[in-house]
């Protein structure tokens, strides 16, 4: 199954009665393993998860820490873009050169890579002088 078909799959899972914009992500683990990841909306408005963090936060509780694609699908016009959060965690993870495919349900694809998603990241290396 392609990545876009397993995030395909697991956005049925989200859990989205507010917004009712249901999202999911699927990425691939340094290993080759696929984690999935759907968003999961509160009431208490901001404290939901995006569907990449849910994925990011699955393959580090599966004990990995390097990304090496991902996927994200959405019911919208236009491919959906992670938000700024999100590109920022798939930064964390994922090197600049790193697939991204954006979709939507009825079949627009856009792909792109981490480093487009978000030009001048901060990263560790900003971090040398602590």
């Amino acid at each position: 199954m392609s990545l876009i078909d397993t995030a395909r799959e697991v956005r049925e899972n989200a859990y989205a009665p507010y917004s009712h914009f249901k999202v999911g992500a699927a990425l691939r683990g340094a290993s080759g393993a696929v984690y999935r990841g759907c968003n999961v909306e509160n009431v208490a408005y901001p404290e939901g998860t995006c569907a990449e963090a849910g994925a990011i936060a699955a393959m580090v509780a599966a004990g990995e820490t390097e990304l090496t694609e991902v996927a994200v699908i959405a019911d919208s016009p236009m491919p959906v873009s992670p938000c700024g959060g999100c590109r920022q965690k798939l930064a964390e993870f994922g090197r600049h050169d790193v697939k991204v495919t954006l979709a939507t349900t009825d079949g627009k694809v856009f792909e792109t890579t981490i480093g487009d998603l978000l030009p001048g990241v901060f990263s560790v290396e900003h971090m040398e002088r602590t």
